[in-house]
């Protein structure tokens, strides 16, 4: 090798060590920025040609990154704020959605305006379900949605089945008649009671009779269910029947008719209605509850996620709905992936298309709210890296100099 040639080489590897403190000090600059993925410098020989004879070219240098290295999972105030515990990333977007990238970074919020989850400009996406959780549409990336939290801004539910527990007086005479209540929800929210009477009309007999649904804010309704016969076996277990539907009509407030399936219990059991002799019988009313769904209208107070990807929205009336399911998407090759800002990648043809699953399945992680991934950035690693570049560059910039006095020498010898 010619003193230009070591020249040459020296000039390259200063280039690539000043390409590699370049590396550090943005792996440093990011050590506190979610989902961060520390790169590091990799380092190739040169030769000036390709036969066995040639002498060193220098150095060239390039940035790996390590993409699917997961970095320490940390606490948050934020209930929006998600980490993936495994393998996965969060498929976002911008815009109008038609273009997905894919990150690590789960620092999202409710945007004011949109109501979307946002984080650096990416909205996150979905897939819609319905109230108890269940995908609609399909589970592939054209059903991919931006989750809106703003979908559902409030939320009531009508009663449409009710468990009623309780025990009617054995030793009650034919024809007496007992009492209860029941409290039921129509559609638009509005909570009413039912008077319910209880009459022996035989041995082992009862009939079962409701009043008008009323409310207190002045909203009727009819009852068009008038009565049900019920049976007890002589042991005073039920005999019959185990359901009926209570049907009500004309809702003063314009709520859509209800139809409400009554539960008795398991028939031959007492584990809902039943028949036996108290020890005081002397009051009207008896106790049987009737514990039924649906509730009053709440507005929207909140949004939590499930370590299954579910988005929940919370109400103030404490029901919370499953709005939506979020996806992680896995490739091939995750480190074939291309980094943008923000700690986003978008797709190329080296990782391969995204494979979408349900969180904490298929190998995939789950997803834990109120916590974010710090970046894999390790202060100790990139300090001996440094200190490394730096005493490499020192040690070219001698070579440089030293051949430079040599070059000096030669031209004093031909002088």
């Amino acid at each position: 090798m010619s003193l230009t040639g070591a020249m040459n080489s020296a000039v390259s590897a200063m280039q690539a060590q000043s390409s590699a403190l370049s590396i550090i000090s943005n792996n440093l600059a990011n050590v506190s920025t979610t989902g961060y993925k520390a790169s590091s410098a990799s380092f190739s020989s040169l030769l000036t040609s390709g036969d066995a004879n040639s002498s060193s070219g220098g150095v060239t240098v390039a940035k790996s990154q390590n993409i699917l290295a997961s970095g320490t999972l940390v606490s948050s105030s934020i209930s929006t704020n998600i980490a993936i515990d495994g393998d996965g990333f969060f498929a976002v977007t911008t815009g109008d959605g038609s273009d997905i990238y894919y990150t690590r970074n789960g620092g999202f919020t409710v945007d004011d305006d949109t109501g979307y989850l946002t984080s650096n400009g990416y909205t996150l996406l979905g897939w819609p379900t319905d109230a108890d959780g269940n995908v609609v549409g399909g589970t592939t990336e054209t059903n991919l949605e931006q989750i809106d939290t703003d979908v559902l801004t409030g939320y009531a539910a009508a009663t449409t089945s009710m468990s009623m527990k309780g025990s009617l007086p054995a030793d009650a005479e034919v024809g007496e008649v007992y009492t209860s209540q029941i409290e039921l929800f129509d559609s638009l929210g509005t909570a009413y009671t039912m008077d319910v009477s209880w009459e022996k009309t035989a041995e082992n007999t009862w009939e079962m009779s409701f009043a008008d649904p009323t409310s207190t804010g002045g909203a009727t309704g009819t009852a068009q269910t008038t009565t049900i016969e019920i049976e007890f076996n002589e042991d005073g277990t039920l005999k019959s029947p185990d359901t009926a539907t209570l049907s009500i009509t004309g809702l003063s407030d314009g709520a859509s008719d209800m139809a409400v399936t009554l539960d008795f219990g398991t028939i031959n059991g007492s584990d809902g209605l039943s028949q036996y002799t108290p020890d005081d019988s002397s009051d009207a009313a008896v106790d049987i509850a009737g514990t039924g769904n649906g509730c009053a209208y709440g507005t929207l107070s909140g949004v939590s996620i499930d370590e299954d990807g579910t988005v929940f929205a919370n109400y103030s009336n404490g029901e919370s709905i499953s709005i939506y399911k979020i996806p992680l998407a896995t490739f091939s090759n995750a480190n074939g992936l291309t980094e943008m800002s923000n700690s986003v990648y978008s797709a190329s043809n080296t990782s391969s298309g995204a494979t979408y699953h349900f969180a904490n399945t298929d190998g995939v992680g789950s997803i834990n709210d109120y916590e974010l991934e710090e970046s894999t950035t390790d202060t100790n690693t990139e300090f001996s890296s440094m200190i490394a570049a730096q005493q490499a560059y020192s040690a070219a910039s001698q070579v440089i100099s030293t051949a430079k006095d040599m070059f000096e020498s030669l031209l004093s010898a031909v002088r």
